[in-house]
């Protein structure tokens, strides 16, 4: 596992319905390799997480709202699915913001799952090839992206790197690549 001390990510989460696994096992991994994730949502405090996007699951604590995030502080934007999650974060201001500012500054976003509902809402999917679950396939291709049906894919089309995944079974390899990416 790379050294990663010194690396700061941004998870980036609605308050209720990140699917648990795919926010508690890429946080934990980058944690253990030395990064410091910030866990951010609408409002700081709890983040209740589920399971299989229908049974509760663990509570976290995002220790900072979305609104007040200074995204330039970060290398890396993470935005785990959960349909819930993402279909919420596709609709906030400030969710959108960080996102096209982690793009626009040539710095990586890594999404899994229904996390890329976000790049489709920000026009930030255009020309990109990415993975997602399977339902948004046609909504990635709607906005001028290309989908694969891979374990990840890292695309550095358009001034940044996009790492994404289906779903929690791509964790481990999903992890592995973000972690090599903020080593690189």
């Amino acid at each position: 596992m790379p050294d990663l001390a010194g690396k700061k990510v941004l998870a980036a989460v609605s308050n209720r319905g990140v699917e648990q696994d795919e926010l508690k096992k890429p946080v934990e991994h980058l944690r253990q390799a030395g990064a410091e994730v910030v866990i951010a949502a609408p409002e700081a405090g709890q983040v209740e997480s589920l399971v299989g996007d229908w049974d509760l699951g663990e509570v976290f604590e995002a220790s900072e709202a979305l609104a007040a995030v200074d995204e330039q502080d970060f290398d890396l934007l993470l935005i785990p699915g959960g349909t819930l999650n993402a279909d919420n974060l596709r609709l906030d201001a400030d969710a959108q913001r960080i996102a096209k500012s982690f793009a626009g500054s040539g710095r990586p976003i890594a999404s899994i799952c229904h996390g890329p509902w976000l790049l489709v809402e920000t026009g930030l999917a255009k020309d990109k090839t990415l993975t997602s679950y399977t339902s948004i396939k046609t909504d990635v291709v709607n906005a001028g992206g290309t989908w694969k049906d891979e374990q990840v894919f890292r695309c550095p089309a358009n001034g940044y790197v996009l790492i994404t995944s289906r779903n929690p079974d791509d964790l481990d390899a999903f992890s592995s690549a973000i972690a090599e990416e903020l080593s690189s």
